[in-house]
């Protein structure tokens, strides 16, 4: 009877108490499926924290330098150069976390960059903590935190055979020719007819970002399989993805930069956040075949993260004013032999940048 007793207790503790420890977050059967993928959300989020700390000490820098009687460049400044460093260690990290989870999951992780910048800046440049920052970093760890629980779950290993197969599939083919006949139609509208709106702009970067997160992915990958015995770096296709990732890489620097040099940071930075993470989403999907057996409730609260994420971005950068440094301008009535009482447009970013406005009457009916 009593090895009856103890039986009987040890089949009711299996079937009630195991399926029970089983299903708690940190637990085991949890844990050794989502090990991998929680590497990389805490690596993702670790590296845009760096990246806002560093963005902030590099303004920090720039605005002391200002301030100096004797200007020096910013490359003589020790406090830049820690900036830089911080950024270049967060790149790696994002480098890193693709390596370890889904592109849907690790690109929308960018907005605690954004949201941590507008906190940070409170204690590296004083700013005030607006209420718009508030419910902004609200509405953005929300967000995450959707993002974080209803990802895609792919346990797969990006191998570089892998790869090859994703390369000469039939949906990646028609996603290829179709962004690149979306680019090439707006790089003719950019080049021929001189239309740098800011959607064009950010709609070039989102499309070679695309490209950029399938190269970035795919190499991050086959360098941690390499790390951990499976070698791929003999592959052909991993030198292929890292040329591709290096020259989508150098001309979407190229396009936001051009973007950030016509238009307002604060219109930009929503922008672009909104146009790489749906276009990384897609690519995602696409390439890789993330969410391919994820519940519909799932994916609509996934995108639902999304979407508060992208809320988030934009209440914080929304009627945020940027700090101009004083420039100097000309005032044309102090040039000898000129009795001319406009004065230069101080404003590089303006369409009139170095022409006469506001001129008085007298000048008008003179000429």
């Amino acid at each position: 009877m009593d090895i009856l007793h103890v039986s009987e207790w040890a089949s009711w503790n299996a079937s009630f108490v195991e399926p029970d420890a089983g299903s708690g977050s940190l637990s085991g059967p949890w844990y050794s499926t989502h090990k991998t993928q929680l590497l990389g959300v805490l690596l993702a989020a670790a590296s845009n924290f760096l990246i806002s700390v560093s963005l902030n000490i590099q303004k920090c820098a720039h605005l002391r330098l200002a301030c100096q009687t004797e200007l020096k460049p910013y490359y003589m400044s020790k406090l830049w150069w820690c900036g830089t460093t911080l950024l270049g260690l967060g790149e790696v990290g994002n480098f890193t976390a693709y390596g370890f989870g889904p592109i849907a999951l690790i690109a929308p992780l960018g907005c605690l960059s954004v949201t941590g910048s507008a906190f940070i800046s409170v204690l590296f440049l004083k700013k005030t903590m607006r209420a718009a920052d508030i419910l902004g970093g609200t509405l953005t760890v929300t967000g995450t935190y959707l993002l974080v629980t209803f990802a895609p779950d792919v346990p797969q290993e990006i191998t570089a055979r892998r790869v090859q197969n994703y390369l000469v599939s039939w949906p990646f083919l028609v996603y290829s020719i179709i962004g690149i006949i979306i680019f090439c139609i707006l790089l003719y509208f950019y080049k021929r007819k001189a239309v740098k709106h800011i959607v064009v702009l950010l709609m070039m970067v989102a499309l070679l970002a695309s490209l950029t997160v399938i190269t970035v992915k795919a190499v991050a990958s086959m360098i941690t399989l390499s790390a951990e015995g499976k070698m791929q770096l003999t592959y052909p296709v991993f030198y292929i993805m890292s040329i591709l990732m290096a020259i989508s890489c150098a001309f979407q620097v190229k396009f936001l930069d051009q973007a950030m040099h016509l238009y307002e940071a604060t219109a930009v930075v929503p922008l672009n956040f909104v146009f790489f993470t749906t276009s990384a989403i897609i690519s995602g999907v696409i390439f890789y075949r993330e969410f391919q057996s994820t519940a519909l409730l799932s994916v609509f609260m996934f995108l639902f993260g999304c979407l508060l994420s992208f809320l988030g971005v934009f209440v914080i950068a929304k009627n945020k004013k940027e700090e101009h440094l004083q420039i100097p301008f000309i005032d044309c009535g102090h040039i000898p032999g000129q009795n001319l009482t406009c004065k230069i447009q101080p404003d590089p970013h303006s369409s009139r940048y170095g022409t006469l406005n506001n001129e008085d009457n007298s000048v008008k009916s003179q000429s």
